[in-house]
């Protein structure tokens, strides 16, 4: 009886593990080659399979995911003979697990050998300025020989990546104090540009400067000589009608006194009385060393009488008296309304006074030229008292040297 409990137990036992070794699970991204009497049978996907007992077996198992592989640093020697140590990232995934298990015996060393390999060719065409700089031409000639020489591993190669180049020290030491010495030259480079272009900038600036002033100096002077020459033309036509007003005046001035003097007829006494008056004047000269009193004194102040109208005689100076007996003056009185007003036009009129200040380059306006003297005297003659007929009778008689016939 207790053999028989021993016997089915080792018997349980046994197609327990018949069973175990014919049942496998794969996990996904995960591949599974069997074999099958030594032989490739066929790759296990993610799943549950069925396996022959003692027949079928696990080669391998391969992970189908994208792995990351660091190399330690390789030394490498650059064209210019000296060695660097680089450090590589290789980034693949297995595409094949039949290819990845009977291609090659260990893929992750044939890829870092082949690395390292294909790294010293690539890098030793290159000087160490041209391997520091040139890194992504590196990776990319890195990825296409491998990727090309991996492909019958049944590997794909996704991007190489060099991590780091570590020259020696001696060659550091000397690359930072090229570095600094060209950083150093680009600071003086720079300061010394900038230098340059504050100077140009404040001579521009300058320049700018005194083109403004010189401007502002040639309009300055500009303006005044134009308001010098406006002030005097304008003074000019204020002294030219000055003179007209002050000739009016004179003219008006002989009017009213000629007139006075033919209202009140002067008799002899007066005649004399003024010709003694004038006689101290007469005196008073530097050059009048002797003057000598005719004998004939009152004869000749009985001529003056006589020629001013005593004696009933009739004077030059007398006008026709009115019909009360009296010399008539002016009709309404003397006019005084036009003594101080000006034939010509206002200052703010002339021409000269509407200069443009705004431009400099207008010609220069005509000056009109004052009215002739003999203009002048007409005037006066056809304005205020002058135009009397006979003060007008008068006055064309001085100047044709002959008085008109006394009434």
């Amino acid at each position: 009886m207790d053999a028989a409990l021993i016997a089915l137990i080792v018997v349980a036992l046994l197609l327990i593990f018949v069973l175990a070794k014919s049942v496998t699970i794969v996990p996904q991204a995960q591949a599974k080659v069997i074999e099958r009497l030594g032989r490739y049978s066929r790759t296990l996907t993610p799943g549950l399979s069925i396996l022959v007992p003692f027949v079928d077996r696990v080669r391998a198992t391969i992970d189908l995911r994208e792995q990351v592989i660091s190399f330690p640093p390789q030394p490498v020697i650059t064209a210019d003979n000296l060695q660097v140590g680089i450090d590589t990232v290789l980034y693949f995934q297995v595409t094949d697990p039949k290819l990845a298990v009977y291609g090659i015996a260990n893929y992750i060393t044939g890829m870092e050998q082949l690395t390292t390999t294909t790294l010293r060719n690539v890098v030793g065409g290159l000087n160490l300025e041209g391997a520091l700089t040139g890194r992504d031409g590196i990776n990319s000639q890195l990825r296409e020989v491998l990727d090309g020489t991996t492909g019958p591993w049944g590997l794909r190669v996704a991007r190489v990546e060099i991590k780091a180049i570590d020259p020696p020290a001696s060659i550091q030491d000397s690359m930072e104090k090229q570095m600094r010495a060209d950083r150093d030259k680009r600071a003086i480079i720079l300061t010394a540009e900038g230098a340059r272009q504050s100077a140009i900038t404040t001579a521009e600036g300058e320049k700018a400067s005194a083109i403004l002033s010189a401007e502002g100096r040639k309009q300055a002077a500009i303006l005044e000589a134009e308001a010098e020459r406006q002030s005097r033309i304008l003074r000019a036509e204020g002294e030219r009608a000055a003179l007209f007003l002050q000739a009016q005046g004179q003219a008006k001035s002989i009017e009213t006194v000629f007139q006075a003097i033919h209202d009140g007829k002067p008799d002899q006494g007066l005649l004399a009385y003024q010709y003694l008056q004038t006689l101290p004047q007469i005196a008073q000269g530097d050059a009048n060393k002797m003057w000598i009193v005719p004998s004939e004194f009152s004869k000749a102040l009985e001529g003056l009488a006589s020629l001013g109208g005593a004696e009933g005689g009739k004077s030059w100076m007398d006008v026709e008296p009115s019909a009360d007996g009296r010399t008539a003056p002016p009709e309404g009185g003397i006019d005084t309304s036009s003594w101080f007003e000006s034939q010509l036009p206002r200052a703010a009129d002339q021409p000269e006074a509407k200069i443009e200040m705004t431009s400099i380059s207008d010609s220069t306006p005509a000056v009109p030229a004052p009215p002739p003297l003999s203009q002048l005297t007409r005037d006066v003659r056809d304005s205020g008292p002058a135009a009397d007929p006979a003060v007008r009778e008068q006055f064309a008689a001085d100047d044709d040297g002959t008085r008109p016939p006394q009434g």
